[in-house]
């Protein structure tokens, strides 16, 4: 007989594997599931065994070029459906149509198969026939039509296969057991059991209501799912089902069961919610597993070394997490890579999450990934293996070694000439911004000609080497040596390790190439700036994700813009928008064109606790958003590109066209509004006409930190209002009054 499990998404290469223990043949992997050759006892071992699939379908017949809906139903007509039905039997029918042009309603296509079933059963039951029944028939039928190919199907597990029946109640976020039993075959910790025929420890210290708990304990003890809780087998009810047969293969599982039990199993379920936690228990107690898992009431931020229960082990867990990007989440997931690194040296560890970039906030390198779907919801799996202290002591020894090696060596003469201006500036400008309370800055720019590089200090943890394109007068060697000058300069500078300096080569963009990605490492870092906190890449793009030299500008507008409505146009990753919102904005709305940027955006706002309806990201056109909004604002910030012809735009140069662009901020900007208005192109003049029309201050001195001083073209910043005209009434003139006499 041929079989069709079907499959959820990205499993059917574990239900390929569940048909294999089970004993089929010709096992292969078909469009929506798995289809299989199988005896009876062989099928009843898949139900009561498959721990993913969602049912089980026998196939009954099919064929290849049915071309209306007619032909569907006298082909249905002609098949034996006495065989399985009479009049005293129920049934129903489901169905799955693809791309089928003559079934425009796939309802239909059942619809005529049902006719089709009821009119071959009058005629074989004097008149008789069975009734229809969609909740609770005896048996059901499935129709599947894939263009002109249809292919009949009788249920052969009945609905919900992977339903085990022992949970009553839930949490509010509850992994369904087919997808925690496919988080399970994923792990290391299945492949241990497998190949050492053993059941390692394992916890999910983030275990909800205890699925994945649960699914590992039936697994490790050996215990058939489908007899779990007393169920009712669609098969039961079909005329080919032989229950000696049956019981033979129950008595099989059982004797199974029983040798499982002898095997030592250790399993542990944490949350910090004790709901969670009881609703865990009941459900292991209904599964008949509770004594061999430890739940308990656990804050994973406070585990600590006692907790764990040896040196080496497994973690399978789904951590909480959001569509959005929250700080708290994001939290979370740093917190863990350090709990792990500090406590869990030598353990492997398998994380699901319905939102992988938070796993990006997992300080570690996973050793492989994997796609699952939970929920509707595309999940990624990540695994880790975390280093024992001995191992990470040993790596640190060898770089320490690699590090003292290459510190001693003596410095070439060029590399010691950069390398004594890097201290002078670390020590003067330095000062300054330690006495400021700047932890990211400009420590070199092109301060020795020969030179050409910008060196950025973020944190004091890593260095990004700008290095600008020689002149061709400059040969290639020489620009590579003097490369390597400034790394080796910086390094024995800065005291930053060279795996962290990175290193970024400028040069004149065109086209297209300003929006480049330059790599996909996805791996953002956390810095620190006037008490708000921003997300930077220093690999994948050629700007980590903030302009520095923008420093003090972000640290006015946190001051213009308490109680205020604030535009961000160019907004870029949002770092000024964060501000505007740390510095009490009423609302803020930040617009650019690209969606990657406005995405860092999100989530350097939500890194700061703001979220909500206050906060409105638009990616579009800066200026078709300025001609299709009605809105006002108090303080608009807008810092356009130098240049910029972007896919889907016009070609824009601030040069040219600074005066049409300020014209139409103005008109968005409240009449006692300010429009911060920056540039970054040092050859800009601004507009007469500008000048004419509003009233402009520039202020790019003050807005330029001193670690930018010598280049003070940097950027040019002008604050530009409205013009306030003052009308002054005219003096009212005295009234003549007539004096008239009385008559005496």
């Amino acid at each position: 007989m041929i079989f069709f499990a079907t499959s959820a998404l990205h499993m059917t290469d574990i239900i390929e594997e569940e048909a294999r223990l089970v004993g089929a043949t010709d096992i292969r992997a078909v469009s929506g599931g798995v289809e299989f050759s199988a005896d009876l006892a062989t099928a009843y071992r898949f139900c009561l065994y498959s721990r993913t699939s969602t049912r089980l379908m026998l196939g009954l017949w099919e064929d290849d070029d049915i071309q209306s809906a007619d032909e569907l139903y006298e082909a249905s007509l002609a098949l034996p459906w006495e065989q399985w039905l009479n009049p005293s039997v129920s049934f129903a029918i489901t169905h799955t149509v693809k791309n089928c042009p003559y079934l425009r309603n796939s309802k239909f296509g059942a619809i005529r198969v049902k006719d089709a079933i009821v009119d071959r059963c009058r005629e074989h039951f004097d008149g008789l026939r069975p009734e229809v029944d969609t909740e609770e028939s005896d048996i059901t039928f499935h129709l599947h039509v894939d263009e002109y190919h249809v292919s009949w199907f009788v249920d052969f597990s009945g609905r919900a296969l992977h339903k085990r029946g022992y949970r009553d109640d839930q949490t509010d976020a509850v992994m369904s057991e087919y997808v925690a039993s496919a988080l399970i075959y994923r792990s290391e910790w299945y492949k241990a059991m497998v190949r050492e025929q053993r059941a390692p420890v394992l916890i999910d210290p983030f275990c909800g209501s205890g699925t994945i708990a649960i699914e590992a304990a039936l697994w490790a003890a050996d215990r058939a799912p489908g007899l779990v809780k007393a169920r009712t087998f669609a098969f039961l009810f079909l005329p080919i089902h032989d229950q000696a047969i049956y019981d033979e293969v129950i008595q099989e599982a059982l004797r199974r069961e029983q040798l499982g039990r002898q095997r030592p199993i250790a399993i542990y379920g944490w949350d910090r919610d004790p709901k969670a936690v009881a609703i865990a228990k009941r459900a292991a107690e209904e599964a008949g597993v509770d004594h061999l898992i430890d739940f308990r009431v656990k804050e994973f931020k406070e585990i600590t070394e006692d907790d764990v229960p040896l040196e080496e082990g497994y973690i399978i867990t789904d951590p909480p997490y959001g569509i959005r990007l929250e700080g708290n989440l994001i939290d979370l997931y740093r917190t863990m890579s350090e709990v792990w690194q500090q406590y869990f040296g030598g353990w492997r560890i398998t994380v699901m999450s319905g939102n992988p970039e938070l796993l990006e906030y997992i300080d570690m390198k996973p050793t492989r990934t994997n796609a699952l779907s939970s929920g509707g919801i595309p999940c990624q799996i990540a695994h880790y293996r975390v280093f024992t202290a001995a191992e990470r002591a040993e790596m640190t020894r060898r770089a320490q070694e690699a590090r003292e090696r290459r510190l001693s060596e003596p410095l070439s003469e060029g590399a010691q000439t950069v390398y004594n201006r890097l201290i002078k500036n670390l020590a003067t400008i330095g000062a300054a911004m330690e006495q400021q309370g700047v932890t990211n800055w400009r420590i070199y720019d092109r301060d020795l000609g020969e030179y050409n590089a910008a060196i950025d200090l973020y944190e004091k943890r890593w260095v990004v080497l700008y290095e600008y394109e020689a002149p061709q007068s400059v040969e290639a060697e020489v620009a590579e040596q003097h490369l390597t000058e400034l790394i080796d300069a910086t390094e024995r500078a800065t005291m930053v390790d060279r795996e962290r300096i990175f290193v970024k080569r400028r040069r004149i963009q065109k086209g297209l190439d300003q929006y480049e990605k330059l790599a996909n490492s996805d791996r953002f870092f956390i810095i620190n700036e006037n008490g708000a906190r921003y997300l930077v890449n220093f690999t994948d793009y050629l700007d980590t994700g903030i302009f520095l030299d923008h420093r003090p500008i972000r640290a006015e507008i946190a001051t213009m813009t308490e109680g205020k409505r604030f535009l961000n146009l160019f907004c870029y990753t949002g770092t000024a928008t964060v501000q505007a919102a740390k510095g009490g904005a009423l609302s803020t709305v930040s617009v650019d064109a690209s969606a990657t940027y406005l995405k860092w955006a999100e989530k350097n706002m939500q890194l700061n606790g703001f979220g909500g309806m206050n906060h409105f990201f638009y990616q579009t056109d800066v200026l078709d958003f300025l001609y299709q909004t009605f809105d006002r604002y108090d303080v608009i910030f807008c810092d356009p590109p130098t240049f910029s012809n972007g896919k889907g735009r016009s070609f824009f140069d601030v040069g040219r066209d600074h005066a049409k662009l300020i014209r139409k901020c103005m008109d968005r900007l409240d009449w006692h509004g300010t429009l911060i208005f920056s540039t970054n192109y040092r050859r800009f003049n601004l507009d007469r006409w500008v000048e004419e029309q509003y009233h402009v201050t520039e202020i790019s001195e003050r807005t330029i930190g001193d670690d930018f001083k010598q280049w003070a073209d940097i950027h040019a910043t002008y604050l530009i209002t409205h013009r306030q005209v003052i009308k002054v009434a005219e003096p009212k003139r005295p009234k003549l009054v007539r004096k008239v006499k009385a008559d005496a």
